[in-house]
C-alpha cells in the first residue's frame, strides 16, 4: 500500500544507524490496522505557533510551542484560537511536549534536559526536574506519565519523583520504529507522531507494539501552505465527547477528525 510506506523509512532508517536505548522484551510481529481520516470540523490556529504538545481537558485547549526565544505554554480558546494565558519559557529553552496531570501541568524541553512543572490554574511555575537525553513528546494515562525523546522508547515516568520505571520499545512489524514525537493518550492506547511523516500510529503501551497507523496527508491543502509551515505534530482528544484534534508546527488550521479504516 503505497501511501501507508513512510512509516517504514523511519525502520530502516534506525537499522542503519542502530538503536542504543532499552527495548521490550518481548518484540511481537503484529499486522497493523491502517486509517485514512474524515475532517469533521476546522479551527483557526496561529501560524507562529510551533506545536510540540496539545492536550483538551475539561473543555480547554492547551498548547506547547518550542523554537528558541519563542517558547511557550499557553491555554488558547478552540472556537477562536486565540491564546487566554500564556507564560514563556527561558530565551535559551526550546519548548517540547506538554501533559496534564490532576492539578499539574508538565513540560518538556529538546535539549535542555529540563522539564517544568506549572500549577495548572495560576500557571505559576511550581519546579523545574532536570533529565538526561532529549525530550520529545508527554503524555499522560492519569497515573504515570510516558516520555518520547526522538528514539524508539517511551520512557514511563513516576509523576512526583520524575524516576524512570520502565522503558516500551515501540515496534511495527517486530521493527522498532525511530522519530517518536508528540505523544496523546486514548482509551488506553498511545497516539504518537511520528517525525518527519504525515502519520499517527497507534501503539499498546503494554507491549510497545504499533496496533494502528494512521494515514494524514494532505489534511493541511497546499494552499494553506510557506515556507514557514513545518510537519504534523499534534494531537488532542476530548475524552468527554470522543473528539480528536490533530495540528502541525505553524499551520493555520487545527481539525477535528474522524478515523475511516482501510
Amino acid at each position: 500500500m503505497k501511501q501507508f510506506t513512510i512509516i517504514f523509512v523511519a525502520i530502516a532508517t534506525l537499522a542503519a544507524c542502530g538503536g542504543t536505548a532499552p527495548k521490550s522484551a518481548t518484540t511481537q510481529q503484529v499486522e497493523p490496522q491502517f486509517y485514512t481520516y474524515k475532517v469533521v470540523a476546522e479551527y483557526p490556529h496561529s501560524r507562529t505557533s510551533y506545536t510540540q504538545g496539545l492536550q483538551f481537558i475539561d473543555g480547554e485547549m492547551w498548547e506547547g510551542t518550542g523554537e528558541n526565544g519563542r517558547s511557550r505554554l499557553m491555554r488558547t480558546d478552540l472556537a477562536t484560537g486565540k491564546i487566554v494565558e500564556s507564560v514563556s519559557l527561558p530565551k535559551e529553552e526550546f519548548g517540547e511536549g506538554i501533559t496534564i496531570l490532576g492539578d499539574k501541568i508538565y513540560q518538556l524541553t529538546w535539549l535542555n534536559g529540563k522539564m517544568h512543572i506549572y500549577d495548572r490554574k495560576t500557571l505559576r511555575q511550581l519546579a523545574t526536574h532536570n533529565y538526561k537525553g532529549e525530550g520529545w513528546g508527554l503524555t499522560s494515562d492519569g497515573v504515570k506519565l510516558y516520555m518520547s525523546d526522538g528514539t524508539s522508547n517511551i520512557r514511563v515516568l513516576d509523576p512526583e519523583s520524575l524516576k524512570v520505571e520502565r522503558y516500551i520499545g515501540v515496534t511495527v512489524r517486530g521493527e522498532s520504529v525511530l522519530y517518536l514525537n508528540e505523544l496523546e493518550w486514548i482509551d488506553g492506547k498511545i497516539w504518537a507522531n511520528v517525525y518527519t511523516t504525515d502519520q499517527i500510529i497507534i501503539i499498546d503501551p503494554k507491549s510497545g507494539v504499533v496496533e494502528g497507523v494512521i494515514e494524514l496527508a494532505g489534511i493541511l491543502p497546499e494552499n494553506e501552505r510557506d515556507s514557514k509551515t513545518d510537519v504534523l505534530n499534534g494531537i488532542a482528544y476530548d475524552a468527554a465527547t470522543k473528539r480528536i484534534f490533530v495540528t502541525g508546527k505553524n499551520w493555520s488550521k487545527l481539525y477535528e477528525i474522524e478515523l475511516i479504516q482501510k
